[in-house]
């Protein structure tokens, strides 16, 4: 697609026959990584079963690489289906995200934080 900032496998971290991971340019935290199907596809729900698999192997493959380099203390994993729930980039991408204790005054309720009124329960 020929404005898709990630139909172009830029500087991959990882990498199979059908996903790459690459960091993100606007990191939430240090080691913040991208798992993106290298076919654009809009969404989560979009790709085929060996996609996804691939998909996953790198998120994986990703977790090993930052407990290397960046020896967080967790992660959050999600994705963003659709412009209600906050996809600018219309090309599925998984966000791996490292946390570390005290990047947040109280992590509680993880993604459940996309909605604060509802992250606490």
């Amino acid at each position: 697609m020929g404005d898709c900032p990630f139909c172009d496998v830029v500087e991959p971290v990882l990498k199979n026959g059908l996903a790459y991971a690459r960091f993100d340019k606007h990191p939430v935290n240090p080691g913040h990584l991208l798992v993106l199907p290298r076919r654009h596809v809009p969404g989560f729900f979009d790709v085929s079963a060996e996609e996804r698999g691939a998909i996953f192997e790198l998120i994986d493959a990703g977790k090993a690489l930052l407990d290397e380099r960046f020896r967080p203390q967790g992660y959050n994993i999600g994705v963003n289906v659709g412009k209600v729930a906050g996809q600018t980039v219309m090309h599925l991408h998984v966000h791996v995200i490292p946390r570390y204790r005290g990047d947040v005054a109280d992590p509680g309720g993880g993604v459940r934080g996309v909605i604060p009124a509802r992250q606490h329960y």
